[in-house]
């Protein structure tokens, strides 16, 4: 019974691509009888706009996607991730990074003479306290890195089957003194008991460094399943910009939540065109192993007239 979650950036309401990987991640997590868990990714305050996390989950809701105990705010969670960081340094597993993005952009090869291939340098990995205090004399503030060893991590995804990556000196905390993303979801994932982490499969190649990183912290990973993206007609990640794309969007053409939850059952194979559908039943239907693995692109014609009015049920075309 994996337990299993959905963490949105609270930075504006869901659109379509982000509805239908929470339904993926739902239906994953009760399928088989597990919690499913909501949390708020609120760490970056320039992005997070009042009142997106509320409206979010009551999106979800409004589709039936219930999830269990109170929503966890990483932003309530700061503490915590400042404790494994202070160890980590105590124990010499992270170390005070000095570089811009400049100097890493521009950086071909690492101090042994190795090229980079694009992956962090390792400039500051072997710094001298003396060097160190030179540079914060500069006013450059550090930032704090993973002491790798630049392994390669393999794994293997529920959906995508064995995936590697090479995992460089990671960011554990920006230079603005926040911790970093690859960081806090591996503590959270790990302190709130989720099991499988069902996500979109833009976020496959970041696998491998959050295996790195609770593998080094001490801490027992999820397993993973990477679902299909949803994508616009010039094959770009879905947005907002798109066109009518979010729950609210959709009310206004006509649609009810229930039938945009039936129309997303459709582009993954579990109803068809236009039938109305439940939660408990695409529960019964669901399979994994049936799920496509192409992403789904959104066609703006089909959305803009709900099915019980005479419009077309979206099916999710396959990208051409």
């Amino acid at each position: 019974m994996p337990d299993g979650r959905f963490a949105p950036s609270p930075t504006g309401d869901l659109h379509l691509g982000n509805l239908r990987t929470a339904l993926l991640a739902w239906l994953f997590a009760r399928s088989d009888g597990g919690r499913f868990l909501l949390r708020f990714e609120d760490l970056d305050t320039v992005t997070v706009r009042p009142g997106s996390a509320e409206r979010q989950a009551r999106d979800l809701a409004a589709l039936g996607l219930d999830s269990d105990g109170e929503p966890l705010h990483q932003s309530d969670r700061v503490d915590r991730y400042r404790d494994v960081l202070a160890r980590l340094v105590a124990d010499d597993l992270a170390y005070p990074c000095y570089c811009s993005r400049r100097e890493i952009r521009e950086a071909t090869q690492a101090p042994n003479g190795e090229p980079t291939h694009g992956h962090y340098p390792g400039t500051c990995r072997q710094l001298t306290s003396r060097e160190r205090a030179r540079r914060e004399a500069e006013g450059r503030p550090p930032a704090l890195r993973l002491r790798t060893g630049e392994p390669d991590v393999e794994f293997v995804d529920r959906l995508l089957g064995p995936q590697r990556g090479r995992v460089d000196d990671l960011v554990l905390q920006r230079n603005d003194g926040v911790p970093a993303y690859n960081l806090v979801v591996v503590i959270d994932d790990v302190d709130t008991g989720v099991e499988l982490v069902v996500r979109a499969d833009d976020l496959v190649s970041s696998t491998p460094r959050q295996l790195e990183v609770a593998r080094v912290v001490g801490m027992a990973a999820p397993a993973y399943a990477h679902v299909p993206l949803v994508l616009n007609a010039a094959g770009d990640r879905l947005a907002k910009r798109d066109g009518a794309v979010t729950l609210a969007d959709l009310a206004d053409l006509g649609w009810s939540p229930a039938q945009v939850l039936g129309a997303l059952a459709a582009t993954i194979g579990l109803a068809e065109p236009g039938e109305p559908v439940t939660p408990a039943t695409l529960l019964e239907r669901f399979d994994p192993e049936r799920l496509p693995r192409q992403p789904m692109v959104f066609d703006p014609t089909e959305w803009a007239t709900p099915p019980a009015t005479g419009g077309a049920s979206p099916r999710g075309s396959d990208p051409a």
